[in-house]
Formats: C-alpha cells, sequence, structure tokens
C-alpha cells in the first residue's frame, strides 16, 4: 500500500470512529460469524463499541463533529515549531480544533525543556482553542517517561507502546497507576507485539500453535485476544491500532464489541507465550541495552524500524526512518560488537544479528 493510500484510509477510518471512544460504528460492518456466534452476540441489532472517559478532562459534546475526536501530532522537540505543525493538521484534516495533540517520539521526556515553553504553548493553544488536550507519544523509556508525566500535572494524555508482553511488568504497572491516578488519558498503541524480528522465524511451533488453537476454541484469532487483553485494563482509554484493510477492521470491531472476557487461564496462556517468544520482542528499553555499547548506536529505533519492514510489511516507511540516522553511525551499526548489550537485554534477543540485518535491508 502506497503512502498516500494509507493516509486515506486510516483518516476515513478515523472520520468514521475517531481515535478514542469509538462510539458510533454499527453492526452494518460484518463481524466473522464464528466470533458472533460464540459470545452470543446478536446479528439482528445494531452494536455499538464501547466507549471510555479520557482522563479527567472528559467531555460530552452534542454535535455530530463532536463523535470524532480526532489527534494529531508534532515531530518536533521545539515549541516553537508547534503552530506550525497545528496548522498544517487544521488544514489537512479540515477542522479548526484538534481534541489531542501529541508530540511525537519523546524518547527522554526532558526533551520537552524548557518545560515552560511547553506549558504556555499548551495553555494558549486551549485558550484560543485550537486543542483540548496536549500530551506526547513514546515508544522507549516508557516507564521512566510516564513516570515523569505523572508528577507534572500539565500532561493531558500520552500514547505509548502497551501489550500483552509488557503491560505485566513491576516497573511498567507502577508507571501506568501513577498516570491513571493523575488523570492522565492513556492510549496504548503497539497492541500485537508482532514477534518476527528474524527472518528464519516463518511458522509457529507446536506450543505455539496450540496456543493459538487455545483462542481459537473460544471464538478469538490471536490478533483479537491480544487486544482484549489490553482492553482487559480499565486504565487505558484507548487502543491505537493500524487499520490496513477490510479484514483487519472487520476483526478489530468484532473483537471491541465481542462480550467475551479473558479468563485468567487465558491470561496464564499470553503470558506463556509472551515468555515463549521473548527474544523474538524489542521492549524498547533503550537505556538499559544501549548502555553496553562503547559507541552511540540507537538500538530500540533500529529495531523498531526492522519491525516496521518484516512484522508491518512496511519497507519504504521502514528504510525512510532508517536512512535519517546519521550515515556515520549507520556504517559503524554493521561492526560494532554488541556483546554487553546482548547480556543486559531483558528479552535476550540477538540484538548484533538484528543491527547487521538492518544495515543491509534497510540501506
Amino acid at each position: 500500500m502506497t503512502e498516500n493510500k494509507r493516509s486515506i484510509s486510516r483518516r476515513t477510518f478515523l472520520k468514521t470512529t475517531g481515535a478514542v471512544g469509538i462510539g458510533s460504528l454499527l453492526s452494518s460492518i460484518p463481524s466473522p460469524a464464528d466470533t458472533l456466534a460464540k459470545s452470543g452476540t446478536d446479528e439482528s441489532q445494531p452494536q455499538l463499541v464501547p466507549t471510555r472517559p479520557f482522563g479527567k478532562y472528559f467531555v460530552k459534546f452534542p454535535e455530530d463533529r463532536q463523535k470524532v475526536f480526532l489527534l494529531t501530532k508534532s515531530f518536533s522537540m521545539r515549541s516553537n515549531k508547534w503552530s506550525e505543525d497545528l496548522e498544517k493538521s487544521f488544514k489537512r484534516m479540515n477542522t479548526s480544533t484538534i481534541d489531542l495533540f501529541l508530540i511525537h517520539g519523546v524518547e527522554l521526556f526532558e526533551e520537552l525543556r524548557p518545560y515552560r515553553n511547553s506549558v504556555r504553548w499548551a495553555e494558549k493553544a486551549k485558550a484560543e482553542g485550537k486543542i483540548r488536550f496536549f500530551g506526547f507519544s513514546t515508544h522507549t523509556n516508557m516507564e521512566r517517561n510516564l513516570l515523569k508525566a505523572s508528577k507534572l500535572g500539565w500532561i493531558d494524555g500520552i500514547m505509548f507502546s502497551y501489550n500483552f508482553r509488557s503491560m505485566h511488568a513491576k516497573k511498567m504497572r507502577k508507571a501506568v497507576d501513577a498516570c491513571s491516578k493523575a488523570g492522565i488519558g492513556l492510549i496504548a498503541m503497539k497492541t500485537q507485539a508482532s514477534g518476527h524480528y528474524y527472518a528464519d522465524k516463518v511458522a509457529p511451533n507446536k506450543k505455539e500453535q496450540a496456543i493459538f488453537d487455545h483462542f481459537a476454541e473460544k471464538g478469538l484469532t490471536f490478533e483479537q485476544a491480544k487486544l482484549k487483553a489490553v482492553w482487559g485494563d480499565e486504565r487505558i482509554a484507548s487502543i491505537t491500532s493500524a487499520i490496513t484493510n477490510m479484514p483487519i477492521l472487520q476483526a478489530n470491531v468484532a473483537a471491541a464489541i465481542n462480550n467475551t472476557k479473558l479468563s485468567l487461564h487465558d491470561k496464564k496462556r499470553l503470558d506463556q507465550y509472551a515468555h515463549q517468544t521473548a527474544s523474538n520482542y524489542c521492549l524498547g528499553c533503550a537505556s538499559i541495552c544501549e548502555s553496553g555499547l562503547s559507541k552511540d548506536v540507537p538500538i530500540s529505533d533500529v529495531m523498531r524500524f526492522l519491525m516496521y519492514a518484516r512484522c508491518y510489511g512496511e519497507l519504504e516507511y521502514a528504510k525512510s526512518n532508517f536512512n535519517q540516522i546519521p550515515l556515520n553511525v549507520r556504517k559503524r551499526m554493521a561492526h560494532i560488537d554488541y556483546k554487553e548489550a546482548e547480556k543486559k537485554c531483558p528479552q535476550r534477543m540477538a540484538i548484533g544479528r538484528c543491527m547487521r540485518d538492518t544495515t543491509t535491508e534497510l540501506a
């Protein structure tokens, strides 16, 4: 799918459902028959996708436009660029108000310093009615970033990687709980936690297949079970999930309106799978692995780009991101000793192998 077609499909989807609180999508979009049958859903009745409040600033709006929650991002860490990016979003989405404005890809929360400039910009944009909420997204060092944000009082929302592999870790539970208590709206991304980082990992083994079969017996695909694991956390306001075709949309909607809840045994099966495939998934804890290197290499970012290529099938997007890394860093990546980084990695990933693969696949 080209980038233009992808953006059109996602924009159309957002106009229909909103980024948070998908409340008006009806069963005119058919859901898989086996899912509906096993969940006891009545196909003759319109099905509303459940909604949740977004942090402490949740307000219901009466007009049709206000049924859609619009989110946009700026890729700049500099507050003097945000107004320009916001205006571009207004023109692109034909609107004059954005519900949630995020600073994208914050690796360390201190990148938003001086904080007073961020606060001043957010307060002004809110006062002018241009945005309702302000926050950031993060793929790396997430627990640390969430904890920092929870203590400040001026972050309204955070989009972060959160899935069945990471949600039970002690540090992550603490960070999510702190944000929830602070009234910060939380949006989970990377919820599928796909584990296909290695080119030779093409099919599940018998143990993994047994877990897939377990959820199939409940009328759920494994991907739907992953979504339900995150939805089971009431502290999460919404999930953002890539929608690249109609079957994925149908499956996601079916999971959202399916009344089946994961049992304790179901959750244990997901935990089992997470442990079995841990070495095939990067959790984004950059400060851990990168501290084991003598040279600066953005391991976590590179792992994410490899995920885009191998797990999402977005090779050109992965290449575009990878080639933004300084050339001198890309050149030395294939020759660095990653043994210490691999020792520190809690997932026990073959980091060196991934880095070398990336320098050839994404160059």
